[in-house]
């Protein structure tokens, strides 16, 4: 069996702690990353660099093209719709505005088809209980049957595989600490300013988190 995995990776939190973690599972991965038109364009910076550090096979694709597609949503808003990030926790109706149509299917996807084409059996993806109250596409009920779908789409089978599907941000955090993981060189806030805002939900979720845990987070907040 191949030890080789596709990890989707954001440049995020939760995605950097999955990668390290397929890392110390012994596996041979291949990150990918993608710039679907996000403002938090910022992401995909530090993905970058992490990957260059730990010398990672890494590939950004460009699909900003489906921007055209996926109206409506404050994360990819141009300018002409005007969309605020808005600000609270992700338990607040208004949080529904960062939700970008079938964006985890799109990615998950083309990540599935990456796999095949260099011999992955499995295609790490890090969602987590934190997001099932306003994005469908990370609960569980989702993950399963892309799952199901992955097992029949090629001649190879590829898993879905999200090791925190069941757990929130927190206890993600416990298991980078654990793993003496560095997080400045992760990403969160759906602003794609010099500082992260502090104020929007993946920004609150984050800070929470390092509470929680008892410990800093390193990244420079504008609050």
């Amino acid at each position: 069996m191949t030890d080789k995995v596709v990890v989707i990776y954001s440049g995020g939190m939760d995605s950097f702690t999955v990668l390290n973690q397929a890392l110390k599972n012994g596996k041979e991965v291949y990150a990918i990353s993608f710039d679907y038109g996000q403002r938090h364009v910022k992401e995909l910076e530090c993905a970058s660099l992490v990957c260059k550090q730990l010398n990672i096979t890494h590939k950004v694709i460009d699909i900003s093209a489906i921007n055209q597609l996926l109206a409506g949503s404050s994360l990819m808003a141009s300018e002409t719709e005007n969309i605020e990030i808005p600000e609270g926790h992700y338990q607040a109706d208004n949080m529904k505005s960062t939700v970008v149509p079938n964006r985890n299917m799109i990615l998950i996807s083309l990540a599935v088809a990456y796999a095949v084409s260099v011999g992955a059996a499995q295609v790490y993806y890090g969602a987590h209980s934190g997001d099932h109250a306003i994005y469908p596409d990370c609960r569980p009920e989702f993950v399963e049957k892309m799952n199901d779908v992955c097992q029949i789409a090629n001649y190879e089978a590829v898993e879905i595989f999200s090791p925190y599907l069941n757990v929130n941000k927190t206890a993600i955090l416990t298991d980078g600490i654990s793993m003496g993981l560095d997080y400045s060189n992760t990403w969160t806030c759906y602003n794609g300013r010099e500082k992260a805002c502090g104020k929007c939900g993946a920004c609150q979720e984050r800070l929470e988190a390092f509470r929680d845990n008892n410990v800093t987070d390193p990244l420079l907040y504008e609050i």
